[in-house]
């Protein structure tokens, strides 16, 4: 349907309805029975039939104080007569009478009546309060518009300097592993230093996949910066996919001498999400969680069953902490604690966790101490899958 639509008669019917509607199935089943109880009771004439879809004209739904739809106002003969409630096909015809009975009995209407919005408008000395509630409603949506704008602009800007700064170390460690192995092959030796080998492999890969990971949040968080989430889900088994994504850091682990302790129950039941989007929150705490760590510290990882609907993954690490005062912005887009300026990484890792968890209808919040470590958590809906329409 249009912003407004206007029936029968618009240019000098002696009875001026404005109805405001919405874009429900029942709200348009309702319509159509309005429209054959006036064409019914008029002929077809002497009336004239304006609807306004409230979404699309909010500033006219402020103005005449609509509560609820559908909503059929009598604005013209004064004064004015609203119907609301259930089934007003049957309360038009209640008054039909009565409305013919004032139209008959009002003086006689001059040649320029016109339409709903040049009569009423004209006529009505709060025209420019109308006028002022429109242009109000559009500058909001202008600004709000501007704003997304800007949003969009500042995090293309952000992944210009990722791509220029962020992702120029990995680059340069995998060719730097690339160029020794190159020139150990070129060598003329029978025999190859196959640690040497084996480490710049691993470096290589290592490297790699963190471009990998760097690059798959970048997507995911532009993609879904205006937009919700789009979510698969299914049954998991959340022990086996914490076990199957702590394998992808052996190397990590390997390479800071860190240690990870798991509590990982065998009763947990499964779990109804999108395996894929869960493995992308498990590996940004995890990676934040040995990258935060200091050599030869300790990673902890435990699922908690917490309720019959709630399953409760906790991430601690026992790095610098964060600030009481910034614990709600770190999950923030493109937020950075001050101390991480300089570091590599792009912020956007944590924002990107909670739209994940919030899609799936769970939390995460975390719990730090300064100087002694954070503690990341995150809760999860068990099988069968709590909808939030139920």
């Amino acid at each position: 349907m249009e912003d407004s639509q206007i029936y029968s008669n618009p240019q000098n019917a002696p009875l001026q309805l404005l109805l405001f509607v919405d874009d429900r199935f029942k709200t348009k089943e309702e319509l159509r029975r309005i429209r054959a109880t006036l064409e019914h009771l008029s002929g077809g004439q002497g009336y004239s039939l304006q609807e306004v879809n409230v979404a699309r004209e909010p500033h006219l739904t402020e103005y005449y104080r609509v509560i609820a739809t559908p909503t059929l106002i009598r604005i013209v003969p004064s004064p004015r007569q609203v119907l609301a409630g259930a089934d007003l096909a049957i309360q038009i015809e209640h008054w039909w009478p009565s409305w013919q009975e004032v139209v008959n009995n009002q003086a006689e209407w001059p040649d320029d009546i016109g339409s709903f919005s040049e009569r009423e408008f004209n006529r009505n000395p709060d025209f420019a309060a109308i006028q002022s509630l429109r242009l109000s409603d559009e500058i909001f949506q202008l600004k709000q518009e501007n704003a997304n704008l800007k949003s969009q602009i500042l995090f293309k800007d952000r992944v210009i300097t990722i791509l220029a700064h962020d992702l120029r170390n990995p680059l340069t460690a995998v060719w730097l592993a690339i160029d020794t192995l190159n020139l150990h092959l070129q060598e003329d030796s029978e025999e190859y230093n196959r640690p040497l080998m084996n480490q710049l492999f691993s470096q290589a890969r290592r490297q790699i996949n963190q471009i990998e990971h760097m690059i798959t949040d970048l997507l995911e968080t532009g993609h879904s910066s205006n937009t919700r989430l789009i979510i698969a889900p299914s049954q998991v088994d959340l022990v086996s996919l914490c076990r199957d994504t702590l394998g992808k850091f052996q190397e990590q682990l390997q390479a800071k001498s860190q240690t990870i302790e798991t509590d990982l129950p065998s009763d947990i039941p499964l779990v109804y999400v999108d395996q894929e989007r869960i493995q992308q929150v498990l590996m940004n705490l995890i990676g934040n969680a040995i990258k935060y760590t200091p050599n030869a510290g300790k990673i902890q990882l435990s699922i908690l069953h917490r309720t019959t609907q709630k399953v409760q993954v906790s991430i601690c690490d026992n790095g610098p902490g964060i600030p009481d005062h910034q614990r709600e912005d770190i999950f923030q887009d493109a937020f950075r604690l001050e101390r991480d300026v300089e570091e590599d990484g792009y912020g956007i890792g944590l924002g990107l966790c909670q739209k994940i968890v919030q899609a799936h209808y769970g939390k995460i919040w975390v719990d730090s101490v300064l100087g002694q470590g954070s503690c990341f958590h995150f809760t999860l809906p068990t099988y069968p899958y709590p909808y939030a329409n139920e």
